[in-house]
């Protein structure tokens, strides 16, 4: 009998340079280094250059980098415009991934036949670069419109996660909360074969373009089981309120059978490894606010979900608190995971493209067996071609 595996739980499909978790330290590496250490010292264009070209920038490709950037900062006019077709009470991530779609059409516009689709290494980081670029203004303009406020122009004297948070929110920062944006880009930019970034590279295989893996990408990542997490995480804490309630809310959640999100993780087996990291910066955040019920539930859930059902947070729990004291909305906070992953799955749509296999993988039918339909009667060309040896495009 065929051992079926669910999921892909355990399979291992490819190589990859991009990153991996290390299991002797628990940690997550991006081409080598430990992401926590990336988190406190790097900027994120700086992450960015090391996940794409698989070293750590010298100051003159940073440079460079940024330079490209804030060229590509604003919000073309006919993506605003597909935007505000997007019904208001849609999810944001329908925003993006409408947004994103004609930005890949308009940049492939006239490039021909689609057998010319996937595009050389060097075209497709000038892509990964531009989308890079331009999402957070797609990000930031998605929750001021539902805010019924204006687009915010980017600013040149500001670096990316400075300008991200002054176009979403039309003020400057304080550099507090500037570093704990910067470091929650770069703890979300990439996690190896997950299912948004497996997407991609499914994509990518069959020669599409690098548009087309993203798009799929954020259909992926818009499941509650993946990028919506940090959403779910909220919605608890609304539920809850504040800490004394969370023994009560937690005995009926856990009667109820309930998916308590924000918790466990696949891949780690003794805590997320960027957890630690993101708590420092949520820390950060709460001082900064002077919001300490937030840190009280926050603790308060944790300790009882650990100490009764012995499963650890995952980077989604600290980070969707984070948010929301920064002042997102709790719908953007999926989209933010967006703006951070796209660093992730363009390197992977690169790698993939590299060295190509088509990703096909079998399945094991168990439907009913073969039967027929009363009265048809097969002609010449139909029994010869059941003659010929088996065959498949599919």
């Amino acid at each position: 009998m065929t051992d079926i595996k669910k999921g892909l739980a355990g399979v291992v499909v490819d190589y990859t340079a991009v990153s991996k978790v290390n299991p002797d330290t628990n940690s997550l590496l991006y081409r080598g280094y430990p992401v926590q250490e990336l988190a406190a010292t790097q900027p994120f264009e700086a992450v960015a250059l090391l996940l794409w070209n698989g070293e750590l920038p010298t100051d003159l490709e940073l440079a460079k980098l940024r330079a490209t950037e804030r060229s590509y900062r604003a919000l073309p006019a006919d993506v605003r415009a597909a935007i505000d077709l997007v019904p208001l009470d849609a999810h944001p991530m329908d925003e993006v991934r409408t947004a994103l779609s004609l930005v890949g059409a308009r940049d492939l516009a006239g490039t021909g036949s689609v057998l010319d689709a996937s595009g050389s290494a060097e075209e497709n980081l000038a892509r990964s670069i531009r989308l890079f670029s331009v999402l957070p203004a797609i990000v930031a303009y998605g929750q001021r419109r539902r805010r019924g406020q204006q687009p915010v122009a980017p600013r040149d004297d500001l670096d990316y996660a400075a300008n991200f948070l002054w176009m979403t929110f039309g003020e400057e920062a304080d550099p507090v909360v500037v570093d704990a944006f910067n470091r929650s880009m770069i703890l979300y930019a990439e996690h190896s074969f997950n299912a948004s970034t497996f997407t991609a590279r499914v994509i990518a295989s069959t020669l599409s373009d690098l548009y087309s893996a993203v798009v799929g990408a954020v259909g992926a990542l818009k499941g509650p089981l993946h990028g919506g997490a940090n959403e779910a995480v909220l919605h608890i804490f609304d539920e809850i309120g504040e800490a004394e309630n969370v023994a009560p809310w937690l005995d009926a959640a856990l009667a109820e059978k309930r998916k308590i999100m924000g918790f466990g993780h696949r891949v780690y087996k003794r805590g997320d490894s960027r957890v630690p990291t993101m708590k420092a910066a949520l820390d950060t955040l709460v001082a900064h606010y002077d919001r300490p019920d937030v840190l009280e539930l926050y603790e308060t859930l944790e300790s009882e979900f650990v100490s009764r059902k012995g499963i650890y947070p995952n980077l989604d729990y600290p980070s969707g608190p984070a948010y929301n004291l920064m002042g997102f909305d709790t719908l953007t906070f999926t989209p933010l995971f967006v703006a951070a992953r796209i660093v992730g799955w363009t390197a992977h749509v690169i790698e993939q493209l590299g060295a190509n296999a088509l990703i096909r993988p079998l399945s094991e039918y168990n439907g009913p067996d073969e039967r027929h339909v009363e009265g048809y009667v097969p002609d010449e060309a139909v029994l010869a071609a059941a003659d010929r040896p088996e065959e498949s495009a599919g």
